[in-house]
């Protein structure tokens, strides 16, 4: 007998009540003092701040959801808000604007920002007065800007936009003639001079041989130090960029120094004889998390950091000899400073600090500002007196979350078949009662390279304190090829798609079962992404130890998911690791598809119609192979004018209702025949708001 008919007819009796709020996506557990979708839906968080070149004051960015059903759908709000490090705050550009890329200029006397404010129909730059004021745009164009960076005169600043259209290709566009030569009608990303004391004079296009991005100024006004590709193309830019070093005399290009692999920040020292730089360790290194030094007038790149089982976030310079950096370990998140000489590392914030994000150091190097979350909320501005004590939040941007009941969350350690330590990050069932198991839900991270901290762990795609409200136990495991554990670590999952990486999500199951706390005949997975695709071979090849799938924009053929990515060397070299030519029948066997016959758990799929780094022709194959041989419920579900991840509010509140409603089906509910595919939306008309 079909295991979900067993768990439907011995919960039968206790579910009857329960069933019509199950089907329309309410759970009875929706009580104004427990998380709910409606909470989620209304949670605001910090996404930037950066502190004054004084250290007195923060600017951030406040990213306020929108509510579809009081106005317009689309992706939330970002609101400039400055506040003093006592947490006196202030609004600075608020309502229906998008903010982003927050800097005071080097002298203090500004904020700027990109937005796209009025007329505009792309990104422009904006300042306004540091003591209020209007904001004034100050740049712009039909491009829009990617990346901007402040000479330290305060007047000059470097954007980086596309190279602009011919005006005899735009006429044409006009009238029709728009076709796309796919991967060959791209266009530069050039670095534009702007002088804003003289804002009559046009901007300057440097020189470039090829894409820039990453820019920043040398202390000295002198040089621009960049992130440098031979095209836009997003295969290239992960995997190919160098840094250059360009001359703002002669415009040249003074040093280039080849990059081993992935490239992450980079930070002049105060004297401009050197750069920090944040890299792979080579070519096959998933994630950029090496820390570099380069001195500008030679070409060699010296690791200062050695043995470190964690990957480099952030970097900024002490002194001439000193860099801070941000790291995460493990599950944690960590600050610290290492000597470039002596290469003497000493640690200032360890582990069981709040999830550090996002650090930014003032001109003066005593003061940083983080963004930062903690278990018991989402994304705050915090900021920290180098060394000295603890970071102090200043922001509070949901004071409703103290009224809300909220579940426990723990560190948990366990062993792989194999022997290998894993780690992952549990939230118990709220109210959870002793002696009794509970459901599971597995949530999977994307990449592989990526990993879950003991942070806020609750978004849309992550079910996190809305299911341990319902009843549920949710499991956030650091499966190996994770990063935040070196770079040995990151690489394990290499040359074994759905190996042993996807083998560690049944250990922790069975680990969690042993405990006590699960009952095995009652697990979910879901994910994004490479988390999709984990999703999916959980429902296919490993079948048997799953009762219920939520797969997001996850991969279920490998052949064809080769060519329809816009990754595929990034694919090869730090997944693969084979050539899919060389190898077709061990893409064939890694890939779920292959497995279909097997599949007995019921899965919901869910992508973006826009999806480019994991095309949506993986979920409709998918969906065709396990809707043809009906061996268990399967739904697909579009979303309209979404790409690999879902930004408008509308689309995340869908998305977040029916995966808690599939799972909760099958894991709590009668099973059997899918809930109906129309869902109840009026939680968010009555929602107590938005303030």
């Amino acid at each position: 007998m079909n295991r979900n008919t067993l768990v439907g007819r011995a919960l039968l009796p206790a579910l009857m009540v329960l069933m019509a709020a199950t089907m329309l996506g309410v759970s009875p557990a929706a009580r104004a003092d427990v998380f709910t979708p409606e909470h989620l839906a209304r949670l605001r968080y910090i996404s930037e701040a950066t502190v004054s070149p004084d250290g007195k004051t923060v600017a951030y960015t406040l990213v306020v959801p929108r509510n579809p059903m009081a106005e317009d759908d689309g992706s939330a709000w970002r609101e400039l808000h400055v506040t003093d490090l006592s947490g006196r705050s202030r609004p600075f550009v608020t309502g229906k604007v998008r903010v982003s890329a927050i800097e005071w200029t080097p002298d203090g006397k500004l904020i700027s920002y990109l937005a796209e404010r009025n007329e505009d129909t792309v990104k422009n730059f904006y300042v306004i007065p540091a003591d209020g004021g209007e904001s004034r745009k100050i740049y712009g164009g039909d491009a829009g800007i990617k990346e901007y960076s402040w000479a330290p005169d305060s007047r000059r600043v470097a954007v980086v936009a596309k190279d602009c259209l011919p005006d005899a290709i735009c006429e044409l566009r006009k009238k029709g003639f728009d076709q796309e030569v796919y991967e060959e009608d791209w266009r530069h990303n050039k670095v534009w001079l702007y002088d804003i004391s003289t804002p009559e004079v046009a901007a300057q296009a440097l020189d470039l041989p090829g894409t820039a991005g990453s820019i920043s100024w040398s202390p000295d006004g002198k040089r621009l130090a960049m992130t440098i590709v031979a095209t836009p193309l997003i295969d290239d830019w992960y995997m190919y960029r160098d840094v250059a070093v360009v001359d703002i005399a002669s415009q040249k290009v003074e040093h280039t120094f080849d990059m081993p692999g992935k490239l992450g920040g980079l930070s002049w020292s105060p004297d401009g004889a050197r750069l920090a730089i944040i890299a792979g360790a080579d070519i096959n290194d998933p994630s950029a998390g090496e820390l570099l030094v380069a001195d500008i007038k030679g070409k060699t790149l010296k690791p200062v950091i050695a043995d470190f089982d964690g990957h480099v976030r952030d970097v900024a310079w002490l002194d001439n000899k000193t860099i801070l950096y941000r790291a995460s370990e493990h599950v944690w998140a960590t600050a610290g400073k290492v000597d470039i000489n002596s290469l003497e590392r000493e640690v200032l914030l360890g582990p069981g600090q709040p999830i550090l994000e996002r650090m930014r150091l003032s001109r003066d190097g005593q003061t940083v500002a983080f963004v930062a979350s903690t278990p018991k909320h989402d994304s705050e501005a915090f900021v920290w007196k180098v060394g000295k004590g603890k970071p102090v939040r200043l922001t509070d941007s949901n004071p409703w979350l103290n009224d809300i009941q909220l579940a426990e969350q723990e560190v948990i350690e366990f062993t792989a078949r194999d022997g290998l330590k894993l780690e992952g990050i549990l939230i118990r069932p709220l109210n959870q009662e002793a002696g009794r198991t509970c459901p599971l839900i597995l949530s999977v991270h994307g990449g592989p390279e990526s990993n879950h901290v003991n942070g806020w762990l609750t978004w849309y795609s992550a079910p996190g304190q809305i299911a341990a409200a319902r009843g549920f136990a949710v499991f956030y495991p650091n499966y190996r090829g994770s990063t935040g554990r070196g770079v040995e670590f990151s690489k394990m999952g290499q040359a074994d798609y759905a190996g042993g990486e996807f083998n560690d999500l049944v250990d922790a199951v069975e680990h969690l079962v042993s405990t006590g706390l699960v009952d095995r005949e009652r697990v979910g997975v879901t994910g994004r992404s490479y988390g999709g695709y984990a999703t999916a071979w959980a429902s296919t090849a490993l079948s048997e130890h799953f009762a219920a799938g939520v797969m997001g924009v996850g991969v279920s053929d490998l052949i064809s998911k080769f060519g329809t990515t816009d990754i595929p060397r990034e694919m090869y070299l730090v997944h693969a690791r084979r050539w899919p030519w060389d190898h077709w029948q061990w893409y064939a066997e890694r890939s779920p598809i292959y497995h279909a016959q097997k599949h007995r758990t019921p899965l919901l799929i869910l992508v973006g119609e826009d999806d480019t780094r994991v095309h949506p022709s993986q979920s409709m194959e998918m969906y065709r192979y396990l809707k043809t041989l009906d061996n268990a419920p399967v739904r697909l579900v579009f979303y309209q004018d979404e790409g690999h991840g879902t930004g408008k509010a509308a689309a995340r509140y869908d998305a977040n209702l029916r995966m808690l409603r599939w799972l909760e089906h099958y894991l709590t509910g009668p099973g059997n025949e899918p809930p109906p595919y129309q869902l109840d939306y009026s939680g968010l008309k009555t929602d107590a708001g938005t303030e």
